[in-house]
């Protein structure tokens, strides 16, 4: 008998192949999808890579920013163009004035720094919708570059920057002019990392990344037994019977305008400034404060060792709302828990 021969219908010829398509599409799909996954993984880790924030350039943009803001400042008030209104006033009754100072610096300091790091929050104490198309120079400081090693990162995520484009508006609208500052505070996860102070009317800017470098250093000596207590001028409150509570009637208690000012005050200053800035041992403020105010200084603190708390001891968070309700004690090169010791209990919220 001879041999069966397998016959395929031309249906069942079309349907073994569709078959034998179909499992080579199913192999050589399942391989492109892993290619593309794996390619996408890569491609998002090189996104995740380049959008990093270097923060020694974040630092050349802050003290620029700083020193483009206090030009304006300077400008405004040398034509005594300031066009001064009020914001209101403060829970202690003082006002707030506005000046063109203030708002031409604030275009300025925030547009830089926008247009240079697009992806950063920025938080300035003023607001307006004028856009500035002004750009970083690219330079970085010669005493930046020689204290500060590139390649320290952050993602834009982390960084919240607070800006005060005119510390001190109620001292400059009287052209009590020392006591005037532009400031830019950068905090990473909450905590300030960057701070640049810089005077419009003397030219002296200090700068410092918190565990890297600063062009500032605490003095020589310090006391607490009693300290030079240096408070705000127009925002006191009950502030001197606070301190002479804490300290004794003796206590030497400063009052002076500006935040930034008041930090410069514990400080070393170039002998072309130490002339003119109080020296004080303590910075304490009782009442409420914003944190525009206030994270330079503490980055500056922080970096030379010293400390900027709550009047209870906290820490003060640098990424969330503007208002510290917490008071605030600033000290450095002296013992800041033995100071925070001293201090009566007092709530900013009740006053």
């Amino acid at each position: 008998m001879a041999p069966m021969g397998i016959r395929l219908s031309p249906l069942g010829v079309a349907v073994f192949c569709l078959l034998g398509v179909g499992v080579i599409y199913h192999l050589y799909s399942g391989v492109i999808s892993s290619r593309l996954a794996a390619f996408r993984a890569d491609s998002s880790f090189l996104v995740r890579q380049k959008r990093t924030v270097d923060l020694r350039d974040l630092l050349a943009v802050c003290v620029e920013a700083a020193v483009l803001g206090g030009k304006e400042v300077k400008t405004v008030r040398e034509e005594n163009n300031l066009n001064e209104k009020s914001k209101g006033e403060t829970r202690e009754g003082a006002s707030e004035p506005l000046t063109l100072g203030d708002l031409q610096s604030h275009r300025k300091m925030f547009n830089l720094i926008k247009n240079t790091f697009p992806e950063i929050t920025v938080n300035s104490e003023e607001h307006d919708n004028v856009v500035d198309k002004v750009t970083w120079s690219r330079d970085i400081p010669a005493d930046i570059l020689d204290k500060i090693e590139g390649g320290k990162e952050a993602t834009p995520e982390s960084i919240t920057v607070w800006i005060d484009p005119l510390d001190a508006t109620q001292e400059y609208t009287e052209n009590l002019v020392k006591f005037v500052t532009t400031m830019v505070c950068v905090a990473v996860d909450g905590k300030p990392k960057i701070g640049v102070i810089h005077q419009p009317f003397s030219g002296f800017t200090a700068w410092a990344l918190v565990g890297e470098g600063s062009n500032m250093r605490a003095r020589s000596s310090y006391s607490i037994s009693p300290p030079k207590v240096i408070v705000s001028r127009s925002h006191s409150g009950k502030v001197k019977s606070y301190i002479q509570d804490a300290f004794g009637n003796s206590t030497t208690v400063i009052p002076a305008g500006g935040a930034g000012y008041k930090v410069l005050s514990l400080l070393e200053m170039p002998v072309s400034d130490a002339a003119s800035t109080d020296q004080a041992d303590v910075y304490i403020h009782i009442t409420f404060i914003k944190k525009w105010d206030i994270c330079a200084g503490a980055a500056l603190l922080n970096a030379l060792g010293g400390s900027m708390t709550t009047l209870k001891g906290e820490d003060i968070d640098y990424s969330d709302t503007p208002l510290n309700k917490g008071g605030l004690v600033a000290s450095v090169g002296v013992d800041h828990k033995a100071v925070l010791e001293r201090l009566p209990n007092w709530d900013p919220e009740k006053h």
